[in-house]
């Protein structure tokens, strides 16, 4: 049988506090320059331009990647497609003195200068966080160094970069039977993304969100300083920046936790009509001692044929096929949840009483 580990007071603390810092900072947007009234907004016409003493001291500026100063209107776009704010240069850093180097050059240029900084991952925000209004957006994909380092002793973890995908991870780390603790449920993002957010899925309610699952981070300070942070190191910057949706520095790296990697996995979908029903029995599993390892609930609506095809999505670019999804006016809630075992070892998977 797989118990759950009882936390501390502290630790459930530290993670509702954390929640909590970061459902409010996820509201809170600066809209000063976001622009609603049109598609994109460009450099050369409704924003005002950089003076020439700028961009000749960004331009002149040396790198292992690139800085490019045109075709960059994907960086004017995220996941909530709200707002649309044209940058005035995109970097595609190809080591992190890349990014320390132009942060450091605007640090030093002073207030006046107007230029802001985003990193930008996937671009899954939703608000325009990783956008960046007349200034520089980080393309942290570009930054695949170091290489994956894999720590199998006693405490296992990975060093990896902060551009790297969360499903890269998975496939590599599956190679040496790990895996990481707590994930997204989605996993083409990137590690600088979430832990800039939290990393929430329903492993959180045993493990914690992503972000109480990082043993040490790399990170690079408004002022250009490249830090190591942890527990026990800078220690103050540590927490700032695990969750801290970019406004502390930016993540260059970090060490993940990771635990043996489950060989199978029992995986159960349980449908209800009855509210107080369904939080009830969610509450009594997470709160139990023999429970599952991943339990996550969430709301569906109910239309015909539904029950065979609930997790169907619609593509974007098929705006028709959304059209036509039309609700019979029936709520359901789903309880998802799942159970690690090696087939190797007797566990009676199949009789495990939680109720």
């Amino acid at each position: 049988m797989i118990t759950a580990q009882p936390q501390s007071f502290f630790q459930q603390k530290n993670i509702a506090l954390r929640l909590i810092l970061v459902f409010v900072l996820g509201f809170t947007v600066n809209r000063e320059h976001l622009c609603s009234n049109q598609p994109f907004v460009t450099p050369t016409a409704s924003l005002p331009s950089v003076p020439s003493v700028i961009h000749s001291s960004l331009a002149k500026m040396s790198f292992d990647g690139n800085l490019s100063f045109e075709n960059f209107e994907h960086a004017a776009r995220d996941f909530g497609n709200r707002y649309h704010i044209m940058p005035y240069a995109v970097l595609y850093p190809k080591s992190v003195s890349d990014i320390s180097s132009i942060i450091k050059c605007i640090f030093q240029m002073g207030l006046t200068s107007d230029l802001t900084v985003a990193a930008r991952g996937r671009g899954h925000s939703l608000q325009g966080q990783a956008q960046a209004y007349r200034g520089v957006v980080i393309i942290m994909e570009s930054l695949q160094v170091p290489k994956m380092s894999f720590h199998n002793g006693e405490v296992p973890y990975v060093d990896v970069s902060a551009g790297e995908l969360w499903i890269s991870i998975l496939h590599e780390s599956l190679k040496h039977g790990l895996a990481p603790k707590s994930w997204t449920d989605y996993l083409h993002l990137t590690v600088g993304g979430t832990l800039s957010n939290a990393g929430i899925s329903g492993q959180a309610f045993r493990h914690g969100p992503q972000i109480n699952n990082v043993y040490e981070l790399k990170v690079v300070t408004g002022s250009g300083q490249e830090l190591t942070c942890s527990e026990d190191q800078n220690t103050e910057l540590f927490h700032a920046v695990l969750g801290g949706l970019g406004q502390f520095g930016i993540i260059t790296q970090a060490r993940i936790a990771l635990e043996a990697a489950p060989k199978k996995v029992k995986w159960i979908r349980a449908l209800y009509s009855d509210f107080s029903a369904f939080t009830k029995d969610q509450e009594h599993l997470i709160s139990s001692e023999n429970t599952f390892d991943y339990i996550e609930g969430f709301v569906i609506i109910n239309r015909t044929g539904l029950l065979n095809y609930w997790r169907s999505s619609f593509k974007p670019k098929d705006p028709v096929q959304a059209n036509q999804f039309s609700s019979e006016g029936r709520i359901l809630f789903c309880l998802e949840v799942a159970k690690y075992f090696n087939p190797e070892v007797p566990d009676n998977i199949d009789q495990v009483r939680v109720f």
